[in-house]
């Protein structure tokens, strides 16, 4: 008679639980209504950036296969390096370049305020170049070298786009180290 009890608990919450389900798959099958799905707005195509001045830009797409010169100023580069930065940077250096990310609140050091611009490895365009590539050693900046070259230079016209503390370029030096950078 004991052995009858032992496991009457379980059968009980199985036979529940079954039961449960059931009635659940009958509901959501046969009663529900559904989602009407044209009630959902639909995403813009091109999705909108916080610029520094706290404006908002629809980004344009920009082929940058056919630029031949990434390293020399362009509109479109800075354009399409916004979107770059905004897939691999914002999360630390914030939308706007603040230093502000949310990922950027819990590294220590904190991110580099882009728009100041306090450039420890330099702020033209060959360091920040290197910066992306490199990392700094020592900090939380990592190193990103799986990022194609053109898009990496798109970053850098970004970033000094945006940046307060333009360093000046050596366009002849800026040349010599574009034809060999990797």
């Amino acid at each position: 008679m004991q052995n009858d009890n032992y496991n009457r608990g379980g059968y009980i919450a199985f036979i529940f639980s079954m039961a449960f389900s059931l009635a659940f798959f009958v509901y959501i099958s046969l009663i529900h209504p559904g989602v009407n799905l044209k009630e959902v707005a639909p995403r813009s195509a091109a999705p909108e950036q916080t610029l520094a001045d706290g404006t908002e830009a629809q980004q344009k797409s920009v082929d940058i296969s056919k630029i031949e010169k990434p390293w020399v100023e362009s509109e479109d580069m800075a354009t399409h390096g916004a979107k770059v930065y905004a897939t691999n940077c914002a999360l630390c250096h914030g939308p706007s370049g603040a230093g502000d990310g949310p990922a950027g609140k819990s590294l220590n050091p904190p991110p580099r305020n882009l728009i100041e611009g306090k450039w420890k490895q330099g702020g033209d365009s060959i360091a920040l170049f290197t910066t992306l590539t490199k990392g700094i050693p020592g900090s939380s900046m990592a190193a990103f070298p799986h990022i194609s070259v053109a898009d990496r230079w798109a970053m850098v016209q970004y970033i000094r786009s945006i940046t307060q503390n333009k360093a000046k370029d050596d366009s002849a030096r800026l040349e010599e180290f574009a034809k060999t950078a990797k």
